[in-house]
């Protein structure tokens, strides 16, 4: 194994549960599989920059876990609780994410390209300047989400809003509708009074004519430009096969 595999599947913090840290240990020493966590428990530990790319993390509990610059490219987390996690700058591009804890997480810079996250709760959590082209927020709650410079491309806002969401410097495009709530009776945004309710708070957003599919399909990349390395292309840049800067897959 080579030394950047190596460095790849290094722990900085193991978490405490023992059988999650035997788990972790018996996969750092393995070569290229990737890691089944599913359902153990990873609160607070240190993962970042590690190579978890297709790996099983459903039901798996990381909250507050150090998730920075990781790869979780085609990672499965359904359920997954990552309340308070750091996932700033993590490659999320085709994780799939449904009715996952996202509370309060930060996922500044991430890219959470063709994502999904069907019914995903992330409650106060930052995404500013992350990549959201493609990913599907659907039935997802993000009141007091800071969506603050991130961007959009064919991206599915069916999601609770409501005045605390920021949108300052969000730009591309979404479907919608969107549901707002607040001290007045919640309400459904579609086409021009959604585009208007997010371009008043700083963004410059337009929404499109809702599309027939109502969950994504993760084996097709929908939207241009989201690649599994972290290093994003221009807009209007062609597609490129997802690869891994770890190993080949």
């Amino acid at each position: 194994m080579s030394a950047t595999a190596d460095s790849r599947r290094r722990v900085r913090v193991a978490p405490a549960n023992p059988e999650a840290a035997a788990v972790l240990r018996s996969w750092a020493q393995q070569g290229d599989s990737p890691l089944d966590a599913a359902e153990l428990d990873l609160s607070h530990a240190d993962l970042s920059g590690l190579d978890l790319a297709v790996g099983l993390l459903t039901g798996t509990v990381l909250r507050g876990a150090g998730l920075v610059g990781t790869d979780l490219y085609r990672a499965h987390m359904e359920g997954a609780v990552l309340e308070g996690a750091d996932l700033s700058r993590a490659c999320l591009t085709k994780a799939i994410l449904d009715e996952a804890d996202l509370r309060g997480a930060v996922l500044v810079e991430a890219n959470l390209g063709s994502a999904e996250l069907y019914g995903v709760d992330a409650r106060a959590a930052s995404f500013r300047g992350a990549r959201l082209n493609g990913a599907s927020f659907l039935d997802a709650r993000l009141e007091g989400a800071d969506l603050t410079g991130a961007s959009v491309r064919e991206t599915s806002l069916k999601a609770v809003l409501d005045d605390r969401t920021r949108v300052e410097g969000l730009t591309g495009t979404v479907f919608g509708p969107a549901h707002l709530e607040g001290d007045a009776p919640p309400r459904e945004l579609a086409g021009p009074a959604l585009e208007e309710w997010l371009n008043d708070r700083g963004a410059a957003v337009q929404v499109l004519n809702s599309r027939t599919d109502a969950r994504t399909d993760s084996r097709t990349d929908r939207a241009a430009g989201n690649v599994r390395n972290r290093s994003f292309p221009p807009a209007g840049a062609p597609s490129t096969t997802p690869t891994s800067t770890s190993s080949a897959r």
